[in-house]
């Protein structure tokens, strides 16, 4: 059978087309990758890290032929040990995903460890390098410890080998110190915030609480790295730096380091040296009182004897001899016209007597009453003349030796020095009287009412 050209069959190869929207073709894409990629391990450096307000972490996880976005949301975030940094080597834990607004493939970071180190000594160096930065290392921020506390807090586990022995030494250092236990959990999770509500307790106590103390011990036993972690928290750290009491840390053995030992004012290698460290032995203090007062003894009987030898030395000057030589003096003088005025009474009394007598004689021989009575009148008349006569000499005695008084006290030396005259002496140690004593140039010492001053002598041109 002949078939023209014009009537051969046709095929029809046309496939009918499926036409995606980007949101639609970006969605089915996301769907399937979440499914193959749910759980992924992916080793790679980090790079263009960058933390943004929300706390969020986004970074770039690359090797030498490919890269991938990644993000650690805060929640992941606060729960890392260390912060994500360029050039950080890291080992994460996710699921890969695609975001769909830029048409990215990135991973959803659950977990992150770093290569080489581990995640802990990571989280403790960068620590150490933030807070060093703020100046919370600074040895000027450093507190002195009191020299001898009355109460001392612990902050530490209320069971174990450490607080024992903080307990014994310092019990047996200094006997009768009151201790204040704030018991606390030193690992785990709880046990950072415990510790920061200790140091935050005893930092808010007036100074007359009874729960008031002068100084803190924070502390605990030795343990691994993780066992010791409560004092590597920032919070713990910043806590130590709050506090205005002065705090020892005593974590772990010497050679272990915590963020708490750079913090606090003073670093124990055992929680058994920040006992010793914390307050001397009683016996020390004993002995250090005693010797000072031995000194001070020393040193005022010292003081006393410098000062009578400089009394005894002014004493001995010159001027103060001339003074009490001129006292004695008046004082001779005094005594001689006192008994002068003594003798010259008892002469005249003497007479008066005599003259009393004769006249009792001269009575009785001739026994007149007229001439009794006349004779007695004239005798009492005799005595209150012979009364006034010497009560006026007594007197004229008296107001001369006051005005002798007045002028031995007019002429003392001091007396005129307090007018303004000085006493001038030369370097040999005599009474420069003239100008022309004295020397140019020659030390000179003046004595004033008040003290003495030394000067050396200046020519001055005489007047004309």
């Amino acid at each position: 059978m002949n078939f023209s050209p014009m009537d051969q069959p046709r095929l029809n190869f046309e496939f009918e087309r499926q036409v995606w929207t980007v949101s639609a073709l970006l969605a089915n894409l996301k769907g399937l990758v979440e499914r193959e990629f749910f759980d992924v391990w992916i080793e790679g450096e980090v790079s263009n890290c960058k933390y943004a307000a929300s706390r969020h972490c986004y970074f770039t996880l690359k090797d030498a032929r490919a890269q991938l976005r990644a993000v650690l949301f805060a929640t992941q975030a606060r729960r890392a040990k260390f912060q994500l940094r360029d050039g950080l080597q890291v080992r994460v834990r996710g699921r890969i995903s695609l975001y769909e607004a830029r048409g990215d493939v990135q991973c959803i970071v659950e977990h992150v460890e770093p290569l080489g180190r581990g995640g802990l000594q990571l989280a403790f160096e960068q620590l150490k390098e933030k807070l060093a930065a703020e100046g919370l290392f600074a040895p000027e921020r450093k507190r002195p410890l009191p020299v001898l506390p009355r109460r001392i807090g612990l902050i530490t586990s209320p069971r174990g080998a450490a607080v024992a022995d903080m307990i014994r030494i310092l019990q047996r250092r200094y006997p009768g110190l009151h201790l204040l236990l704030y018991p606390v959990a030193v690992q785990g999770a709880a046990a950072a915030p415990e510790i920061c509500e200790a140091l935050s307790f005893f930092g808010a106590q007036p100074p007359d609480s009874a729960f008031a103390v002068d100084l803190l011990i924070v502390g605990r036993g030795g343990g691994s790295l993780e066992d010791l972690w409560a004092f590597n928290e920032e919070s713990v750290a910043r806590a130590l730096a709050r506090s205005p009491v002065p705090t020892i840390s005593a974590v772990g053995h010497e050679t272990d380091f915590t963020i708490a030992d750079f913090v606090a004012d003073l670093r124990a290698p055992t929680p058994s040296a920040a006992a010793e460290l914390a307050v001397r032995p009683h016996a020390d203090w004993l002995r250090e009182q005693q010797d000072r007062c031995q000194r001070l003894e020393h040193a005022m009987r010292y003081g006393l004897l410098r000062r009578r030898r400089y009394l005894e030395d002014r004493a001995r000057h010159g001027a103060f001899d001339a003074v009490r030589q001129r006292l004695r003096h008046g004082s001779q003088r005094t005594d001689d016209l006192a008994h002068s005025l003594e003798q010259l009474l008892w002469r005249r009394l003497a007479a008066a007597r005599r003259r009393w007598v004769a006249s009792q004689v001269g009575l009785r021989q001739r026994d007149p009453r007229a001439q009794l009575a006349a004779a007695r009148l004239a005798l009492t008349a005799r005595q209150r003349d012979l009364a006034g006569v010497a009560l006026a000499h007594l007197q004229q005695r008296r107001q001369r030796l006051d005005r002798l008084a007045a002028v031995l006290r007019e002429r003392d030396p001091l007396r005129i020095l307090g007018r303004g005259y000085t006493l001038v002496y030369g370097a040999n140690g005599k009474l420069a009287a003239r100008r022309s004593a004295v020397a140019e140039g020659e030390a000179l010492r003046i004595r004033f009412a008040d003290g003495w001053l030394e000067a050396d002598a200046r020519a001055k041109p005489d007047p004309l």
